[in-house]
């Protein structure tokens, strides 16, 4: 059986985190499952799906024509080197995080609307990992919607206004579930650099801050980030800064490093070392939802800041509403929710609640695990 992984791409630490969730749960089921990932144009990228044992699945060759080469050469030559296609997948699992809306105009959800088409004609699974989903404001993106639920097997929500979205365009549907992040259950690994005596609080820059904000709050992004390293240093707290996207966060950090005079930023490419690393922080201040999710799943208290309604629910999901920053928060408002972060009194409870919320969240992971391998046990 050959499981094909889309859209958990290389570069971005939270997608990759999806990809090793993705494997791990799989081989628990089916150890003999190889999986698939599609080619990228990125440079390194076809070097990075060998690296994880997957198979290169081929996009349509319409994506791009030095790939319509490999559709005139024979099938079996090229599965031996490593290349597939999607007449030889078996089930697609999307773990897209968050594409589909009218944020990303037509084309994704085009895609999906055709590919759940030709997956249901011929037989392969298709299910829709956890994610956020909507708005569907734009008439051609409600028809792709309709399409691909009716052509899934399954499709998780991540949070209630995900789904929500979903419904009021298509029903209630029997196939249509919520659930968590399912990173929630992945382990990570604490790498043998960190050292918590010099990176306490870390703080996760995302880029997206600056190009899907409205205007007018796209410049307090960068000043607010510097008033939380400037606090905390104030307060001895050792800040240091994480990159968990790519070159445009690592850009914004050394912005940030440098209007405090130099603080540490740490560049890990390992996403299981990321994911531990942030296990073992004094606590998270952040922008980067799968670094949240790895901070809240393991216990370590949180501020953050959104550009979409998926850090809403997910600070909802953990009872911590009251942790989400506006970025035309005041002086003195921010540096209160900081001091819940780092006074010890307040910092235990929030421990204690986020430890209770997530032995749940991780418990409705595990549901829908089942739900998924049962599925692909029944092709």
């Amino acid at each position: 059986m050959i499981v094909e992984i889309r859209r958990a791409i290389f570069g971005n630490k939270g997608a990759e985190l999806m990809l090793h969730s993705v494997i791990e749960k799989i081989k628990e089921r089916f150890p003999d499952a190889e999986f698939a990932i599609e080619l990228n144009r990125r440079k390194g990228y076809s070097n990075k799906i060998e690296s994880l044992g997957c198979y290169k699945k081929v996009p349509d060759w319409n994506k791009r024509l030095s790939w319509a080469i490999l559709y005139l050469l024979p099938r079996p030559f090229l599965k031996k080197l490593g290349y597939v296609f999607l007449d030889d997948i078996d089930v697609v699992l999307d773990a897209a995080g968050f594409a589909y809306s009218d944020q990303w105009g037509n084309g994704p959800m085009d895609e999906l609307a055709n590919l759940t088409k030709r997956c249901k004609k011929t037989n392969k699974k298709f299910i829709l990992l956890p994610q956020a989903f909507g708005p569907f404001n734009d008439k051609r993106n409600k028809r792709s919607l309709i399409e691909a639920v009716q052509n899934s097997d399954l499709i998780f929500a991540r949070d209630q206004v995900s789904y929500d979205y979903i419904v009021h365009e298509v029903g209630k549907s029997p196939n249509l579930f919520i659930a968590p992040d399912f990173t929630n259950l992945l382990k990570g690994i604490v790498p043998d650099y960190f050292d918590k005596a010099i990176h306490q609080v870390c703080l996760i820059p995302n880029d997206r801050m600056l190009d899907k904000m409205p205007a007018e709050k796209r410049s307090m992004y960068l000043p607010l980030m510097v008033s939380i390293a400037k606090y905390l240093k104030s307060k001895e707290k050792n800040p240091f800064l994480l990159i968990h996207g790519g070159k445009a966060d690592y850009e914004l950090a050394k912005k940030i490093s440098d209007a405090v005079e130099g603080i540490p930023i740490v560049l890990e490419v390992d996403p299981l070392k990321i994911k531990g690393l942030i296990s073992v922080c004094h606590s998270v201040i952040g922008s980067r939802f799968h670094g949240l999710v790895s901070a809240l799943s393991q216990h370590v208290p949180s501020l953050a800041t959104g550009w979409s309604h998926k850090y809403e629910m997910l600070f909802e999901d953990y009872h911590m509403e009251d942790f989400l920053l506006d970025l035309n928060t005041t002086e003195n408002q921010l540096h209160e929710k900081i001091d819940l972060l780092i006074n010890e009194e307040s910092r235990a409870r929030i421990i204690l609640e986020l430890s209770q919320a997530s032995e749940l969240l991780k418990s409705e992971s595990e549901k829908m695990w089942v739900k998924i391998l049962d599925v692909i046990d029944s092709k």
